[in-house]
């Protein structure tokens, strides 16, 4: 496969992750940053190799073999993640972008040593499952805090928005991935959420409420 088709087919199960069910061209178009006649060329394309079921005005879905292509995307992804955080001290912020270039790594022999000699992680550093070499994933269950009511706590287990944005607002705060957090109270006005952060104060957004998973 190109690179080229290898981010189609990571985008495509990104999608259906998120929607459980066929995705529409122009979801991938957004998501790619592209003319939906540029998807529709690449899933004709993706279809011939039998990695999607492409009917036109239909949406797609990833095949058998494409779920398992995508899925070995995504795991090497993830895995050079915990590489770059854990043994060359980057931040959660800065790695999306080198393992986006990483991932297209082809070796398999590689990717599993490296699987070893991480530990066999089952999470990246934004609390997202790694797949393992059969594809296989340990799912967690999770909530977002804004769901969670007052007096309730839990613990900090991932991030549905990833940007560096967003990664960089949570270091400010001193919310991180293990972080224990109480719900001390909501305004009804504006959703907010008073929440204490192991132990300190703090008053957060519902948007960024609803973009903390926690278990």
């Amino acid at each position: 496969m190109t690179f080229s088709e290898e981010n189609y087919l990571k985008a495509i199960y990104h999608l259906t992750v998120v929607s459980n069910s066929e995705v529409s061209t122009n979801a991938i178009a957004e998501m790619m940053e592209t003319k939906a006649s540029s998807v529709t060329d690449m899933l004709k394309k993706l279809a011939e190799k039998d990695l999607v079921n492409y009917k036109k005005y239909r949406g797609v879905s990833l095949t058998e073999p494409g779920k398992l292509a995508a899925k070995m995307i995504v795991r090497k992804h993830r895995l050079w993640e915990v590489f770059l955080v854990e043994k060359l001290d980057f931040s959660w912020d800065e790695v999306h972008d080198i393992a986006e270039q990483l991932e297209h790594i082809k070796s398999e022999k590689l990717i599993n040593k490296l699987d070893d000699f991480l530990g066999n992680p089952t999470e990246d550093p934004h609390g997202d499952p790694i797949p393992n070499a059969e594809g296989q994933i340990v799912k967690i269950e999770k909530h977002l805090l804004s769901e969670l009511e007052v007096n309730q706590i839990g613990i900090c287990v991932g991030v549905k928005d990833t940007s560096s944005e967003f990664l960089k607002y949570l270091d400010k705060q001193g919310i991180a991935l293990g972080s224990k957090i109480e719900v001390v109270g909501k305004e009804s006005f504006d959703l907010s959420v008073r929440i204490k952060v192991d132990d300190k104060g703090l008053s957060i957004s519902n948007k960024i409420a609803s973009n903390l998973y926690i278990k």
